[in-house]
């Protein structure tokens, strides 16, 4: 078993939302055949971004990734798709209350999959900050069924529905509210997806602690810490929200992104897997979490729930960031999260050593490709 350095941060080597925070089908191309061996290896130590023979066998499992947000036409960045043959969705988020920001990120998305030669799928949203708006669900609805007709294949809601917007009365509105249930109904009549971020790592709601995870990340957004809010609701409340829309939507797809924030505990996820058939998660900037488990647990999860768990980094390319740098990171990132789940390599991983999950080809290519086409259609 060979090792492989990669000198790349934390935060930089597994999301490269960092990156925007600091800052900020298909014309597809022809496929070579997946390999014949239960798993893939490498053919010498690399480090960063993928050796020839790596960028065969990635190639091969015709990637998406879930999980993006470009708000740049950069002719790097397709060039980089191009060179991956990989897939992405490029997500809009509602972040401010100025719908003049929604519409100017809604146009950057719009602009860079038009560019892509077929390699990016547009998820759209609406604004949730404007729920007290007598025109927000025809308005809210005919803004995603255009995008829709334009080709998007999913809908985002985001986490300030929980942690952010309120009513006149200071309480926190919830994804379960019912002003937001003819959206859902729509985009399930469409057949479409929702994907949903809801809620936020647990340690959000703790006193900051540099031994967790996503320690960096909220140093740079301290605003989303909800421990200090009062009258927050728990994530428990969030979450169990969540579980509401669900349960009142059975035909409605729902993919959780982040593990649905589930990330510190396995066993709840694997509960909501068993409970809601129309659940599915993503991995954005969740690897962490993944690669602290124990190999052998980390290896049984993903097996058992293959066909419930999807590929996706969280990266972003900011209107101002310099697309030649970002290109850089997302590739090593790429080549480091294909390392891990398809090689038995002893890969550096902050101050020790992890070993690759060797995970078998069928499982790679349910997690890179399959599940992605199942659970988003139309994302390529």
């Amino acid at each position: 078993m060979r090792r492989v350095h990669l000198e790349v941060k934390w935060q930089l080597a597994w999301t490269f939302l960092l990156v925007y925070a600091a800052a900020a089908v298909c014309g597809c191309k022809a496929r070579p055949a997946a390999p014949a061996t239960s798993s893939l290896a490498t053919e010498a130590p690399v480090t960063g971004p993928f050796s020839t023979q790596e960028l065969q066998q990635f190639a091969a499992l015709d990637p998406i990734d879930t999980h993006t947000h470009v708000y740049q036409s950069s002719p790097e960045l397709v060039a980089l798709l191009e060179r991956l043959n990989l897939h992405i969705l490029d997500i809009v988020v509602a972040r401010d209350p100025d719908q003049k920001s929604l519409d100017e990120e809604r146009r950057q998305v719009w602009g860079f999959v038009n560019v892509s030669h077929g390699y990016a799928t547009m998820c759209t949203t609406f604004d949730p900050f404007l729920y007290r708006e007598p025109s927000f669900r025809n308005a809210a609805i005919a803004e995603i069924d255009n995008d829709f007709d334009h080709g998007a294949a999913a809908v985002k809601i985001w986490k300030n529905i929980g942690e952010q917007v309120k009513d006149p009365k200071g309480r926190y509105l919830m994804p379960d509210d019912p002003v937001f249930e003819p959206i859902y109904k729509e985009i399930s009549d469409r057949d479409k997806t929702l994907i949903a971020h809801l809620a936020d790592p647990d340690s959000i709601w703790e006193p900051p602690t540099p031994k967790s995870p996503d320690y960096g990340y909220y140093m740079q957004h301290p605003e989303w810490y909800m421990y200090k809010k009062p009258n927050a609701p728990s994530k428990a409340a969030i979450l169990v929200a969540r579980d509401h829309v669900l349960e009142r939507n059975p035909k409605l797809r729902v993919v959780g992104a982040h593990l649905g924030s589930m990330e510190a505990d396995f066993k709840l996820l694997a509960d909501r897997l068993d409970r809601y058939p129309n659940f599915a998660v993503d991995i954005a900037a969740r690897m962490p979490y993944i690669v602290m488990l124990p190999r052998t647990d980390a290896i049984a999860f993903i097996e058992k729930y293959q066909d419930r768990l999807i590929y996706a980094t969280d990266h972003s390319l900011a209107p101002e960031a310099k697309a030649q740098d970002a290109v850089k990171q997302w590739e090593s990132s790429y080549a480091f999260d294909w390392r891990f789940l398809a090689t038995s390599d002893s890969l550096q991983y902050r101050d020790h050593q992890v070993q690759g999950l060797a995970l078998p080809t069928a499982v790679l290519h349910k997690l890179y490709h399959d599940n992605a086409l199942h659970w988003i259609p139309g994302v390529m």
